[in-house]
């Protein structure tokens, strides 16, 4: 397919900019694929969706403040940078985006908060990518509780207003756990404690995968011919827990729910020949577009996504492009909210 077959009008206004006042309380636009019917809901009604020895997969990653600002050494520049990944823990190694980076060149010394935090440019990556390693004589807890203290919470850009104290909370699931992503994995922002308990005693198996989300996620589609576009690589962990979960649900033709694409990714990069899931942990760049054969889950919560986004790619390999398509032309209509703040979507 092509990347123009993406495309989308989409005023503003749909970019939610807060998220509603109580998580479970978003829409949640159901679309069923057999008969292409599309109920209208709020998220909490999620649960009657699924039945007991369903299997449930989040991803557990844990968003952290990566945007640092600072000053450059000498001329005092106020600059902004944007941890990706670490690339070396011993030596505080990373790899950032800086802006404005014509300002910063390898040599460079930056300064952040009073100076408690001192780094030094490496290297050039790309145009506004560089390798930066952080001069920090503590052990790793006590580097993260600097960034943790130093760094603000990485809203993407799209959302258009500054961040606020109480975005730390709420740019961040409730059951996150492995520190290591620079956005949030969206679609489980919408799930409470009482939701949680309420598929629990419904009977449905919950687990996890960890997939740390990198800023690819949001980065543009530039090449029309969709085979051409090179997805970032992410890093991920599938457990045996939780291939052994997965795999008896599949054996027992129960649904299995993936509660966002970075769940579907991190699942569909760990497929065994025989068509079951596998413990794995590595890195992925698996970009999933249509057409698509789907060998693990068989419904998907996601959020509404951007135009021409890897994000609506996927959802539209899992749930058909002209469903899927017709979905979110009725949920621009209907006043959905879009983007990471915005209001859900089931597939089943």
């Amino acid at each position: 397919m092509k990347l123009s077959e993406f495309k989308f009008e989409l005023p503003s206004d749909r970019i939610a900019k807060y998220p509603a006042e109580n998580r479970d309380e978003s829409r949640l636009m159901v679309i069923h694929k057999e008969t292409g019917e599309i109920e209208h809901k709020i998220f909490k009604d999620i649960v009657g969706y699924f039945d007991e020895g369903d299997v449930m997969i989040n991803n557990d990653t844990k968003v952290f403040p990566a945007r640092l600002y600072g000053n450059k050494e000498k001329t005092g520049a106020k600059i902004e940078v944007f941890l990706l990944r670490e690339l070396n823990k011993e030596n505080h190694l990373w790899d950032v985006l800086v802006d404005p980076a014509r300002k910063i060149r390898v040599g460079n010394k930056l300064y952040f908060g009073d100076g408690e935090l001192v780094a030094e440019v490496i290297d050039n990556t790309t145009s506004r990518g560089r390798t930066i390693r952080f001069l920090f004589d503590g052990d790793d807890a006590d580097f993260y509780k600097m960034i943790d203290s130093l760094g603000e919470t990485p809203l993407p850009k799209f959302i258009e207003r500054d961040v606020e104290d109480e975005d730390r909370e709420r740019f961040q699931t409730i059951y996150a756990k492995h520190v290591g992503a620079v956005a949030a994995p969206t679609a489980g922002l919408h799930f409470t404690q009482q939701v949680m308990k309420r598929l629990e005693i419904v009977g449905v198996d919950i687990n996890s995968v960890t997939l740390h989300v990198g800023l690819g996620t949001f980065r543009p589609v530039d090449v029309e011919d969709l085979t051409k576009h090179k997805m970032d690589s992410e890093n991920f962990i599938v457990s045996e827990d939780t291939a052994n979960l997965v795999n008896s649900a599949l054996d027992n033709k129960k649904r299995i729910i993936s509660v966002g694409t970075t769940v579907m990714r991190a699942m569909e990069s760990s497929v065994s020949a025989n068509g079951r899931l596998k413990p794995n942990e590595g890195w992925t760049d698996k970009f999933i577009f249509p057409p698509y054969e789907f060998k693990i889950c068989n419904a998907l919560v996601t959020n509404f996504h951007m135009p021409e986004s890897t994000l609506l790619m996927m959802a539209c390999a899992f749930g058909g492009y002209d469903l899927v398509m017709k979905a979110y032309e009725t949920a621009v209509k209907e006043d959905y909210r879009f983007f990471s703040y915005g209001d859900a979507m089931l597939i089943i």
